[in-house]
């Protein structure tokens, strides 16, 4: 399941209260970020569990471009999560729809 970047950006101007779990690595996470935790791609296998109880609620995973947050999604469907979506296009996509 995807998320384009255009329904994101809807869904964040109406302050819809939304699960974003953002897996770049920090310094990428301060410099640039649409809000959401911070759960570098690498470590996402330890906070398993403390995401469980978001394991039946939407939950979007972004990184950069896609490919990151991909396989974060696989990661997080594996371990039982049912409703999770990835940026379509990571932030480099969304920032287009915004300048």
């Amino acid at each position: 399941m995807i998320i384009n970047p255009a329904e994101l950006k809807e869904r964040l101007s109406h302050h819809e209260a939304l699960n974003l779990v953002d897996v770049r690595e920090p310094v990428e996470f301060s410099t640039f970020n649409i809000g959401g935790i911070n759960i570098p791609l690498q470590t996402l296998h330890q906070h398993i569990d403390a995401l469980k109880h978001l394991a039946n609620q939407e939950i979007i995973v972004i990184c950069q471009r896609g490919l990151r947050s991909r396989t974060a999604q696989k990661l997080l469907i594996d371990a039982g999560f049912t409703s999770v979506k990835n940026l379509e296009g990571g932030l480099l996509a969304y920032n287009l729809i915004n300048s």
